[in-house]
């Protein structure tokens, strides 16, 4: 606020304050010429109480909060003094009562010191503390909190803004370690998972290269092997290329949709070739689901959960997909007959390049059920793993109908 301005405002209070006087000396019976006398007696103290509004004002500037409020308090009693002198002079009041009213002013000025100091102590302790948790967080303890305060509403409010600040920066801290953990993750993982496929290419090229190998049937296994390895890899790269898509929140409001039956029906056909030639039963059973409107993206999820099922459920298993509306969702399930998940591991089956024990072990670099748990979310849906120890391993997910 500008010196002006705050003169200015000092000015109107004062002009207020000198017109109540004069309301309430008409009012008691004062005449004219002792109406003119107090308005020539309220002119020069109203003019020093701007003054002395106007010559406070850079005086306390850098001032703490209990001088201020010392200062204001004798301020106050000053001006309520020099009034006090120019109706004595202009005989108002008596000698004798003038020095009793001074007398009662002075002792105002005391309690109006002491009542500033106690107010002061306890809005300079709530200042202090909302310095020192300042200082902490900008020195990084993320940790510090101003707590409770008696300051005022001003101050508190001000604490709890800063310790809501402290909580976000405290969040964003933990995401950004979680994030780098994940991105060395990320390079240990993927650098491993991609030297399989990439020795075996380069072994194989090098065999016909060098002329090692010749004749057409183990040429024609190379050739198998080579595209199985290129299928891996491309498969690799565009789990990790979603994933980073959903991280950067490329899934937004969508317009387009699908019919559940053909999403189910296209994840089955991506999974159906392998799934024969372990002789496993894929058995859909939607209901009256099947017509029901879902999200494309839905596709990704049910291939992702059929490829996990049907990787680890030995031949001659069964895997169903289980899918009905309730309470305005969609809900779908994928249910395998296979080993089942350990119990200490169905927390982490959704976590980036997590590997469980060797019975869920298996190719690919441990991002399909991260990503389908991402897409899931991204939709407003929920996922969760089950795996009662005589019923394989359930994936079931729901999404908004």
């Amino acid at each position: 606020m500008s010196t002006w301005r705050t003169l200015g405002i000092v000015a109107a209070v004062a002009l207020v304050g000198g017109v109540a006087t004069l309301v309430a000396g008409a009012v008691t019976g004062m005449q004219g010429d002792e109406i003119l006398h107090l308005v020539g007696a309220l002119v020069p103290a109203a003019a020093v109480t701007v003054a002395a509004a106007g010559a406070a004002g850079p005086l306390l500037a850098r001032a703490s909060l209990r001088l201020r409020f010392v200062a204001i308090g004798v301020l106050a009693a000053v001006v309520a003094m020099a009034n006090l002198v120019v109706l004595a002079m202009q005989m108002f009041v008596s000698d004798h009562d003038a020095s009793l009213v001074l007398v009662l002013l002075l002792y105002a000025v005391g309690a109006g010191v002491a009542a500033a100091l106690v107010v002061a102590r306890r809005s300079d302790a709530a200042v202090r503390a909302l310095e020192r948790t300042a200082r902490r967080l900008g020195r990084g303890d993320l940790d510090a909190r101003v707590g409770a305060i008696e300051g005022g509403a001003e101050l508190e409010v001000l604490g709890g803004s800063l310790d809501e600040m402290a909580e976000r920066l405290q969040l964003a801290h933990r995401r950004e370690a979680e994030a780098e953990r994940m991105r060395r993750d990320l390079i240990t993982t993927i650098s491993h998972d991609l030297r399989t496929p990439l020795a075996s290419l380069r072994a194989m090229v090098e065999a016909i290269d060098e002329r090692v190998v010749e004749d057409a049937p183990s040429l024609r296994r190379y050739a198998v092997e080579m595209r199985r390895s290129v299928h891996q890899l491309g498969s690799m790269v565009d789990d990790l290329f979603e994933l980073t898509q959903l991280d950067a929140g490329a899934i937004e409001a969508e317009t387009s949709r699908a019919r559940l039956d053909d999403v189910v029906t296209s994840a089955l056909a991506a999974v159906e070739l392998t799934a024969r030639e372990k002789g496993l039963r894929l058995v859909p059973e939607l209901g009256a689901a099947a017509d029901a409107s879902c999200s494309p993206r839905v596709e990704r999820v049910l291939q992702n959960l059929l490829t996990n099922a049907v990787r680890h459920t030995p031949a001659d298993g069964t895997v169903r997909i289980e899918a009905h509306r309730a309470e305005g969702r969609l809900r779908v399930a994928v249910q395998d007959s296979g080993e089942g998940i350990a119990s200490e591991d169905l927390a982490r089956v959704f976590d980036p390049f997590f590997r469980a024990d060797r019975a869920r072990s298996g190719p690919g670099a441990g991002l399909g059920l991260a990503l389908a748990k991402r897409i899931v979310e991204a939709l407003g849906g929920r996922i969760v793993a089950e795996s009662p120890s005589e019923a394989g391993a359930r994936f079931a997910f729901d999404l908004p109908a």
